[in-house]
């Protein structure tokens, strides 16, 4: 979609910015900022993260091959998607194969980019690429990260569904492309981004 000259001119203009933080995976940032109208606003928060990816992948049989790890966060296990981040220098969609061998052991398979979505584009600047990948075959063993613990599970549509209704699955940068999947495959419609 096109910005409008009138929506151009709503945008917010920096006067300045400054890292409060720079780490690996926490870089936050507070800017000024003048609006439109000519008002300011002294402190404006944006947590700054590299592009991220997940991929709903689906083996020849049909089974839905998901992960479930602890997460902090929340201070519980998780059941979600095969996600991580994008490297400096990668593509997306590198990036979702990288992810989805290292995590499941999972590779191969038709690949088509399904939605690009922002988890809260208020206060974030990055986007998530969600990927489908029909067809894939566990080819070899994980590679995990040294901090991470992960058990590789696969679903059928129905075990998948059922999960998703129970309220179970709390990562809305997966669900919104799972439901996403779901609306579209129901509907009889083609799920590639157009």
């Amino acid at each position: 979609m096109k910005i409008t000259e009138e929506e151009n001119e709503r945008q917010w203009k920096i006067l300045s910015s400054e890292y409060l933080i720079r780490r690996p995976w926490l870089t936050a940032r507070k800017d000024v900022l003048q609006f439109p109208d000519g008002r300011i606003n002294p402190e404006f928060y944006v947590l700054e993260y590299p592009s991220w990816v997940n991929v709903i992948a689906i083996t020849s049989d049909g089974r839905f091959v998901l992960v479930r790890q602890y997460r902090h966060g929340l201070g519980r296990m998780s059941t979600e998607l095969c996600a991580g981040v994008v490297e400096e220098g990668e593509a997306p969609e590198a990036a979702a194969r990288r992810e989805l061998s290292e995590e499941t052991g999972y590779t191969g398979g038709r690949w088509t980019l399904q939605c690009v979505i922002s988890g809260n584009p208020s206060t974030t600047n990055n986007l998530t690429y969600c990927y489908l990948a029909e067809g894939v075959e566990l080819t070899c063993s994980q590679h995990l990260d040294a901090t991470e613990s992960i058990s590789v599970l696969t679903l059928t549509r129905s075990e998948l569904l059922e999960l998703m209704m129970s309220d179970d699955m709390k990562q809305s940068l997966m669900l919104a492309p799972l439901w996403r999947y779901f609306y579209l495959t129901e509907k009889g419609l083609s799920t590639e981004l157009r």
